[in-house]
């Protein structure tokens, strides 16, 4: 009875160096994978911010007195303090305008910057005395540079509150 030698099995060199380089690529595609989730829930969490920043400014707008809403000088010290104090409103640009309804008469605009400093930009001949129209919009550069806006617009009218 003869004895067969053992076959030796082993991995050659160019087989351990293509199955690195496959674990690599996969490693890279999966981290940048990760990445890219990661911009998107920035993004999100951005698009949300806006959002309840445009809400919270309309929410203040809408519960002055209506003589308030309408004098220039009121609304632009109001604007002078974020919508809110999340870190998204130091990086947003918030534009409000305020319009008679529904035939405007010219409109007043308000520019809140970042860094806080509010320019009136337009001024109306007239707001009236019933209905104005209030479009409030919020606007930032993504990351990476694209610009995004959420706005919204609202009618508010010179009634009794309850």
């Amino acid at each position: 009875m003869r004895l067969r030698p053992k076959p030796t099995t082993a991995m050659t060199l160019p087989e351990v160096l293509v199955a690195v380089v496959l674990l690599a690529t996969f490693c890279a595609s999966v981290f940048e994978l990760n990445a890219v989730c990661l911009r998107y829930i920035d993004a999100s969490k951005e698009s949300i911010a806006a959002l309840q920043t445009v809400h919270d400014r309309c929410e203040v707008l809408r519960n002055l007195a209506f003589t308030d809403l309408t004098t220039k000088s009121y609304v632009q010290s109001l604007l002078a303090t974020p919508a809110n104090s999340s870190d998204f409103c130091k990086k947003a640009t918030e534009v409000v305008k305020i319009s008679a309804y529904p035939t405007a008469n010219g409109v007043t605009q308000f520019t809140r910057t970042p860094a806080g400093a509010v320019a009136n930009d337009l001024t109306a001949t007239d707001l009236g005395t019933s209905l104005v129209q209030v479009d409030v919009s919020t606007s930032w550069n993504m990351l990476g540079g694209r610009a995004r806006s959420e706005s919204t617009s609202t009618i508010i009218s010179n009634g009794t509150k309850k």
